[in-house]
C-alpha cells in the first residue's frame, strides 16, 4: 500500500529462529497495509534439506537466497509498494545485501534469551529448522551496528506490545 504523497517504506523483522519474526512481521504488514514475505519461502530446496538435516547454512548457501530477497524488495520498491520481510538477516553483510535493494531499509531485531528461543523451537510444529541449529545461529548473529537504521526489541514481550513499539519507532523516524 502506498499513501498519497508518501514514499514506500521497507522493513525487515530479523532475528534467530524462534524469535517470532514471522508472527510479528505478518501482523505488522497487515496492520500497516504493507506487502509481506517470509524469507523462509525463498530458500531453495537444497537449503531447506540441509537445515532439516541439522546442518547450518554457509554464506555461499545464503547468497542466492539473499539476492532473491533483495530482488523482491527492489521489485516492490519500483512499484511504489511498502514491504515487511521476516528474515533472519544474521550478519551485517546479509543486511547490506538486502539494503542494496532499498537504501533506507529499516531493521527490527527481535532479541530473546537462548532458553526462551530453545523452548519455542522445541514446541514449534511443521517447521524444518531444528532446535539443534539455534546455537549456530546465535554464534553467527551480528547485532545491529549503531550506523544501521533499526531498533532492537525484546522478543519475549507479547506480539501486540512489540508491534506497538515498532509503530512508535516508525512514528519517531518519519
Amino acid at each position: 500500500m502506498r499513501l498519497a504523497g508518501s514514499k514506500p517504506r521497507h522493513l525487515v523483522v530479523m532475528g534467530v529462529s524462534g524469535s517470532g519474526k514471522t508472527t510479528i512481521a505478518n501482523r505488522l504488514a497487515a496492520e500497516l497495509g504493507h506487502e509481506f514475505a517470509d524469507a523462509d519461502d525463498f530458500h531453495p530446496e537444497a537449503n531447506v534439506a540441509k537445515m532439516a538435516s541439522g546442518r547450518a547454512l554457509t554464506d555461499a548457501d545464503r547468497e542466492p537466497w539473499l539476492r532473491a530477497l533483495a530482488a523482491w524488495i527492489a521489485q516492490h520498491r519500483s512499484l511504489g509498494l511498502s514491504t515487511v520481510l521476516a528474515c533472519s538477516a544474521l550478519k551485517r553483510r546479509y543486511r547490506d545485501t538486502l539494503r542494496s535493494a532499498a537504501p533506507h531499509l529499516l531493521f527490527v531485531h527481535l532479541d530473546a534469551p537462548r532458553e526462551t528461543l530453545l523452548s519455542r523451537l522445541r514446541h514449534r510444529e511443521g517447521h524444518y529448522m531444528p532446535a539443534a541449529l539455534l546455537d549456530s545461529q546465535l554464534a553467527t548473529l551480528e547485532p545491529l551496528a549503531p550506523d544501521e537504521a533499526g531498533v532492537t526489541l525484546d522478543a519475549v514481550a507479547p506480539p501486540a506490545t512489540i508491534i506497538d513499539k515498532i509503530r512508535e519507532y516508525l512514528s519517531v523516524i518519519i
